[in-house]
């Protein structure tokens, strides 16, 4: 299985961009698909969720309003648009997938077991 993250770069403040993670080697059906991301001296955090099948999202709070995850289930990508870009959103954007994640524990990272390498977007203000 391999998650392959994309899209990341300098944006700046107020800037849009669009993270897309692509799904290849696939053994299972994917139920949760998520964005976390990682700051520099931070630890890493939740973004957002989608369900894979029904499409239902989640967002952490700092990013409502301003992100959107979708799916395209055919082409096994996930997306991330990001709006109204802030320098405190400059950070590593990982992607993950996983055939277990459930409602609860959607934006837990230690509920997923499958990531891709990251991708750096940097918001200069």
């Amino acid at each position: 299985v391999q998650l392959q993250a994309s899209g990341g770069g300098l944006v700046q403040a107020g800037g849009s961009l669009r993270l897309s993670c692509a799904a290849s080697g696939l053994s299972f059906t994917i139920r949760y698909a998520a964005w976390f991301r990682q700051a520099p001296g931070k630890e890493r955090e939740f973004v957002a969720a989608i369900s894979w099948g029904g499409g239902s999202t989640a967002y952490s709070d700092s990013v409502k309003g301003r992100f959107i995850i979708s799916r395209d289930k055919a082409k096994k990508l996930t997306y991330l648009q990001m709006n109204s870009l802030r320098p405190e959103d400059t950070a590593v954007y990982y992607c993950a997938a996983d055939p277990s994640v459930i409602q609860s524990n959607r934006a837990s990272q230690t509920a997923y077991r499958h990531w891709g390498q990251g991708t750096l977007v940097t918001v200069s203000s």
